[in-house]
């Protein structure tokens, strides 16, 4: 368990290992969610047009964090790393990325714990 602020800033995420994603040339990540239910295989036999992947783009702030996430940066790291590539628009910094890696974490399942 978590108990105080200085461990939230020293855990370790890292990317799972079968979330496929691509980069732009302006450092823009897409991840590409597989669109895989057995409804929608069944749907593609019978000639109906959906997509094999569910394209997700993330803006430059999440882009920038999302390419940090390397399985050795804390999270201290990455929030030090966001203010000086973007200084005050940064602001407020660590509540921001906890709230952002909490929810890719979490919700979207595209990130875990390393470290815990």
């Amino acid at each position: 368990m978590l108990n105080n602020n200085e461990d939230v800033l020293n855990i370790i995420f890292k990317i799972v290992d079968n979330l496929e994603y691509e980069v732009d040339k302006d450092n823009i990540v897409t991840i590409l969610e597989k669109q895989d239910h057995k409804i929608q295989r069944f749907f593609r036999k019978i000639k109906f047009r959906i997509p094999e992947y569910k394209k997700i783009t993330l803006d430059e702030y999440a882009s920038y964090v999302f390419l940090q996430i390397d399985g050795k940066k804390t999270v201290k790291d990455i929030g030090e790393n966001l203010e000086t590539k973007y200084g005050d628009e940064a602001h407020p910094t660590y509540e921001r990325l906890l709230l952002f890696l909490n929810h890719i974490d979490v919700n979207c399942h595209y990130i875990e714990k390393t470290n815990l």
